[in-house]
């Protein structure tokens, strides 16, 4: 059983067990894939028909409203991805499953037709709902209950997501942008391939992880997923339903990164540097490019405060992160009010804002998926991991309906709107911490004890 398992020292490498360096890369690529489709999609959507480097000619309310639904549904397919992982294949089979869908999905963008768009997203909406929850869960896996370590290797393996994120929007981007979308499209296919292999490689240090217990002889493997869930085992499942919320509401912000922040360093943001004209797509790198250089940093902050007794809880970092993240649209409230008084922005405004939710994606990307793994039932382990990414999927909606409203709304009123309501909604989760808190029955406490 996944959450058992004891980490060999002989296994080890940098601390941490060799499987998560495999899933790492493998991950890497796969989010190189997905961020450098995601990174030139909407610009593809709205760049007209008759341009050097035509796309589709939609309105901008148009391409966010696909984007929108295209980023929930990419989520929202972790649901039955997590269940069919559960139930019927394990974890590591849905993985392979999901990457082979991803390298066909991406392929097929790079072909110029309607039918072929439309399929590709299809087939990669399918093929992350089975990758993506379940590599997550093979993450925690590779940790024993209790292993102080577990919040550092989901933190480590959020880096690997986002090198793969920033080498996509700097490279895709640069080629869909200046060479043809179709290229940035294909070039994408190739990068989800080298996921596959690197994944297929790896198979000997994750012998022990992602396996179907239903085909399992080990008593306790059998039991556990037999079993009634307890009543300590329901309120872990409640509390971790509960802080869903605060994911939907900081996607449903970061969210603007894709849609109406992409768009507005498109058409209303002086892009030039020393000459040279930086591309749109690029400011996506900034997400990633932080992440790679504060990650650890802020891990061993977290870390550092556990260990030394001061509170450090996933959920006070959930919501620490809310309120941090939805500070950073302030930035882009003065964005709007620069642009508002004389026609354009100037692009540290971006740049701040970026940071701030960055530092923000930090203290509750990694940390949720953390904490899911802690808390969740064995037999649903996956099957919470992909609620919680369709939870992700949700805000991806919910960023696309704020990004439609600017049309009439403003730019100003959404970005300043969004700032305020992430900043008090993160205050009032924090009078309540402690009641949600109590619903863990001391998981984190098990921790703080093993680490010392």
């Amino acid at each position: 059983m996944s959450q058992v398992l004891d980490s060999k020292v002989s296994n080890d490498f940098m601390g941490h067990p060799k499987g998560l360096f495999v899933l790492f890369f493998t991950e890497m690529w796969e989010r190189f894939s997905y961020y450098g489709m995601r990174a030139i999609l909407v610009l593809y959507l709205v760049a007209k028909t008759t341009e050097d480097n035509p796309g589709l000619g939609w309105t901008d309310g148009e391409a966010l409203k696909l984007y929108g639904w295209y980023t929930m549904l990419v989520y929202v397919a972790s649901i039955p991805g997590g269940w069919i992982a559960d139930k019927l294949i394990g974890q590591k089979k849905s993985v392979l499953y999901g990457g082979i869908l991803l390298c066909f999905g991406h392929g097929i963008l790079a072909v110029e037709q309607d039918w072929a768009f439309y399929t590709g997203l299809g087939l990669i909406i399918l093929g992350v709902g089975l990758l993506k929850p379940n590599i997550s869960t093979m993450v925690g896996g590779l940790y024993k209950q209790g292993d102080i370590r577990r919040d550092k290797g989901f933190t480590i393996f959020y880096i690997g997501i986002n090198v793969g994120a920033f080498l996509s929007s700097l490279i895709v981007g640069y080629v869909g942008e200046v060479h043809g979308w179709h290229y940035g499209f294909g070039l994408a296919g190739i990068g989800m391939l080298a996921g596959m292999l690197v994944f297929l490689w790896g198979q000997k240090y994750l012998e022990d992880v992602g396996n179907y217990f239903g085909a399992s002889e080990d008593p306790e493997e059998k039991a556990a997923m037999e079993k009634r869930l307890s009543k300590i085992e329901k309120d872990r499942v409640i509390v971790l339903l509960l802080s869903f919320v605060l994911v939907i509401i900081f996607w449903g912000a970061f969210e603007q990164a894709g849609g109406l922040m992409n768009i507005y360093a498109k058409d209303k943001t002086n892009r030039m540097l020393m000459g040279f004209e930086v591309p749109a797509s690029w400011f996506q790198s900034l997400n990633a490019m932080f992440i790679i250089f504060l990650g650890t940093s802020i891990a061993a902050y977290w870390a550092n405060r556990k260990l030394n007794g001061k509170l450090s809880t996933s959920l006070f970092k959930m919501i620490i992160g809310l309120m941090i993240m939805g500070a950073g649209f302030f930035f882009m409230s003065g964005a709007s009010a620069e642009y508002n008084s004389g026609g354009s922005s100037a692009m540290y405004w971006l740049v701040l804002a970026y940071l701030f939710h960055t530092i923000g994606e930090l203290c509750i990307s990694p940390v949720a998926l953390s904490f899911i793994t802690k808390l969740a039932p064995v037999k649903y382990g996956s099957l919470m991991m992909g609620v919680y990414f369709a939870m992700t999927g949700l805000g991806n909606k919910v960023a696309g309906l704020l990004g439609e409203s600017a049309e009439n709304l403003g730019e100003f009123t959404v970005f300043t709107g969004i700032a305020i309501f992430c900043v008090v909604v993160g205050a009032i989760v924090l009078l309540i911490r402690g009641k949600l808190e109590s619903l863990t029955h001391g998981v984190e406490d098990e921790e703080r004890e093993l680490a010392h």
